[in-house]
């Protein structure tokens, strides 16, 4: 009886600890670019990675009718910010003017950039058990 028993637990443990909890979807549009040139991005981070590291995931697409919609699948609880970018060139980077100030358009998640570099405490935002719409504006 032990041995069924035994046998049974290690059978459901092995089901429950194989399946990853499934996250949310977050869906983000950006509806008001500049044109339809180059691609538009976003990249999606926690506070440990947010202006200091990767992405922990990022979606790109070729605008269409001036806007785009990215989504992210799987996404866990807990804090997030988004970054924006309209890599209007294509070349994969965000230009900057002699003075530092940025050539292409670019936005964040949450309440907004404000003057100068995106920070965590404007741009997150909390994922819960739900799926997740933004529309981020640049």
């Amino acid at each position: 009886m032990r041995t069924i028993i035994f046998l049974l637990l290690a059978a459901v443990s092995t089901i429950s600890f194989g399946q990853e909890a499934e996250g949310v979807t977050i869906t983000v549009t950006i509806p008001n670019l500049t044109n339809n040139d180059g691609s538009a991005s976003a990249a999606l981070y926690n506070e440990a990675t947010f202006m200091k590291a990767a992405p922990i995931d990022s979606q790109a697409a070729t605008p269409e009718n001036n806007m785009v919609t990215l989504v992210f699948e799987n996404v866990q609880p807990g804090d997030y910010g988004i970054i924006t970018l309209h890599d209007q060139n294509g070349n994969n980077r965000m230009d900057f003017e002699a003075n530092g100030m940025p050539k292409e358009d670019y936005a964040t998640s949450g309440s907004g950039t404000g003057f100068g570099p995106p920070s965590w405490n404007n741009a997150k935002f909390t994922v819960g058990t739900e799926d997740v719409q933004l529309e981020i504006k640049m």
